[in-house]
Order: C-alpha cells, then sequence, then structure tokens
C-alpha cells in the first residue's frame, strides 16, 4: 500500500466563517495530520488549494514512511473538485491514492467508517470530486454526524457548530481519524476497516 504519493483531501469550506462548523470535520483532521508532520500549510501554485508535504512515519527504524500530501481547496466544498484535480495531475497521483476526509449524515457523531469508492449520499464535496476525477474510486473517511434533530434542515446542521457535549469529544473523534489515515496508507484498507469501521 506504500507506493507513490498519498493525496490526502481535507473537505471543507474556506475561512474563519465555517472553521468550526460539522462540514467543516475534513480540515480538522488534515490539521491534525499537519501537526502530526510538523509542518505548516501553504499555497500551491495552482493558487486554489492550500498543501502540507511530508512523510509518513516509518514502520521500519530508519526507512522514511510513505509520501503524503495533505490538500484543502480555496474554493468551497461544492467546487472541490477541480482543485482536487489539479493537485492529483500536480503529483501524479492516481484516484487509489486519494484520500477524501468528509462528514457523514448517515453515521453517528464519535463514529466513522473508512471505504473505497461508492455513491456521494447527497454529500456535494463528494459528488465535485468524483465529477472533476471522472470516477469515485477514490477513499473515503466518513466520520460521522449524525442526522439534524428535530425539524433542523440538513443544510443549515452542517453548516452550524458542534454542540458543547460534541465539542469535549471531537478532539478524540479528529484524532482518531487521523490515525485511521495513517493506518489505511501503511497496513491497507481492510486492517483498518477491521480496526475503525464501527
Amino acid at each position: 500500500m506504500t507506493d507513490g504519493v498519498w493525496l490526502i483531501v481535507g473537505l471543507g469550506n474556506p475561512g474563519p466563517t465555517y472553521a468550526g462548523h460539522r462540514h467543516n470535520i475534513g480540515y480538522l483532521v488534515t490539521d491534525e495530520l499537519a501537526n502530526r508532520l510538523g509542518s505548516k500549510w501553504r499555497a500551491h501554485k495552482s493558487g486554489r488549494a492550500d498543501v502540507v508535504e511530508g512523510r509518513l512515519r516509518g514502520t521500519t527504524p530508519g526507512v522514511p514512511g510513505p509520501r503524503v500530501v495533505l490538500a484543502r481547496s480555496r474554493t468551497f466544498m461544492n467546487e472541490s473538485g477541480g482543485p482536487v484535480k489539479a493537485l492529483a495531475t500536480f503529483y501524479k497521483v492516481q484516484p487509489d491514492h486519494v484520500i477524501a476526509i468528509h462528514d457523514e449524515l448517515d453515521i453517528a457523531f464519535d463514529t466513522m467508517r473508512v471505504k473505497l469508492g461508492g455513491g456521494d449520499n447527497g454529500h456535494n464535496g463528494l459528488k465535485s470530486m468524483r465529477s472533476s476525477l471522472g470516477t469515485g474510486d477514490f477513499h473515503r473517511v466518513r466520520v460521522g454526524i449524525g442526522r439534524p434533530p428535530g425539524r433542523q434542515e440538513v443544510h443549515d446542521f452542517v453548516l452550524s457548530n458542534f454542540s458543547t457535549t460534541e465539542r469535549k469529544v471531537l478532539p478524540f473523534v479528529v484524532d482518531t481519524a487521523a490515525d485511521a489515515i495513517e493506518t489505511l496508507i501503511t497496513e491497507g484498507l481492510e486492517k483498518t476497516q477491521q480496526k475503525f469501521n464501527s
């Protein structure tokens, strides 16, 4: 699983207004991975995304781990695909080495699932990526946010901040998702699903 560069895309909306929203869980997870790499975000020369380049910790002492590029689009969620396609082309990354981290309504908060391929389930970021890459055969780390309470509209729910209770657990959720991504890249999908899919 370690051959070639991996492109790890945190889906979300740019800017401080959206920073704490449920829809921006992908940004939070890529921030955690950037911290682990000890690197800062910088503008990619395409001008449409911010990136962090580095290597994961190797599983064998003295042997460098796989090369990764963390990415966050500077466009809104529903236009993520163009910047992702530009980065995949620039770094010569095939779709099966692309990982999208996104919020998932159909999974309860504090649970997650990792999979390869599948539909976009109404998620505009995934829809845009599928359209631009020409395939849905990329990995997804689906971080559960649950369904909106009562009659709240889905749109309002995903573009709202995590609740006070959720915010206490959120660092552990983010940490676990980052662990899952590292495991996916170093140990493969099957082992990652066994370990992290809840």
